[in-house]
């Protein structure tokens, strides 16, 4: 295994602080602190893992750029080596631009169980990628509420030499799927705090599309503000939306900006994509 060339970052960093301060809930945050620091896959997080078959990756792709990527399999397909090591027995498809990751980088992953709205949130250092699939070295691991997790059975399937699209500007039928949508994953990523994926979930439309780019409020939530926090530090970011129905996705790396509005405690962000890319082939 190759040395971590950054140390574990645990803990509230001070964006995500610096966020709290500003939306007012440190004491309320500040009882959710021991989630974030150093966390190790116990029982509970392995017996959830052995039964999931989707989850939403961050990583960096071989030029730099953030993407997420969606990952699914059979159950089992996330398998805990040992309380500090992740097994990830898929890689992303063929078109992703995560299916080649360089290793030795910050990674996030967010798993899901629509059918059972339950979500755990894994962060860590991606130590081995290849064909047979990935390896994760843990440094934080905790679960999430349930709110804004729309339930639903995911449809299998495997690729079926899709049709691609790569471009810089959403098309009509891209501008469909965001606006149709009541889930989406965001990637966002912090100079010492590395790589993180979450989920977002709304009434289908909450996410709009305007001619500068794609926004959406932010709805109450845990008050850790973890995506926020490395918004505020690096507005780099990345937008997954999958289309449950027939497996079609749409990805968007980007820039993203949080404002906060005149009524109190009113916020959005502000999404700018860069790259676009769609993909008709099931995950």
């Amino acid at each position: 295994m190759a040395d971590n060339p950054r140390a574990a970052a645990v803990g509230f960093h001070p964006g995500e602080l610096a966020v709290q301060r500003q939306a007012g809930v440190q004491a309320a945050a500040a009882r959710l602190a021991p989630m974030v620091a150093g966390g190790k896959l116990g029982a509970g997080a392995g017996a959830f893992l052995a039964t999931a078959t989707f989850a939403a990756l961050t990583a960096r792709d071989a030029a730099g750029r953030l993407w997420v990527s969606p990952l699914s399999g059979p159950a089992g397909f996330l398998r805990v080596a040992s309380p500090s090591r992740l097994r990830i027995e898929t890689t992303a498809r063929a078109a992703d631009p995560l299916r080649e990751l360089p290793v030795d980088q910050p990674i996030g992953l967010v798993v899901m169980d629509f059918a059972h709205r339950r979500r755990l949130r894994i962060n860590g250092i991606l130590t081995g990628a290849g064909s047979e699939g990935l390896a994760v070295d843990v440094e934080q691991a905790y679960g999430n509420c349930p709110q804004y997790i729309t339930p639903r059975h995911l449809r299998n399937g495997t690729d079926h030499n899709p049709n691609v699209f790569r471009g810089n500007e959403l098309r009509p039928q891209d501008i469909d799927l965001v606006q149709a949508a009541d889930t989406f994953f965001l990637g966002t990523t912090h100079p010492d705090s590395g790589n993180d994926a979450s989920h977002r979930g709304g009434p289908a439309g909450f996410v709009r599309v305007a001619s500068d780019g794609l926004w959406w409020p932010d709805f109450p939530g845990n008050n850790m503000f973890n995506s926020f926090g490395n918004l505020i530090v690096d507005p780099t970011a990345a937008l997954l939306f999958v289309d449950f129905r027939s497996g079609a996705t749409l990805q968007l790396t980007g820039t993203a900006s949080v404002h906060w509005d005149t009524e109190p405690g009113a916020r959005r962000v502000m999404f700018a994509p860069h790259e676009v890319i769609a993909i008709d082939a099931p995950v």
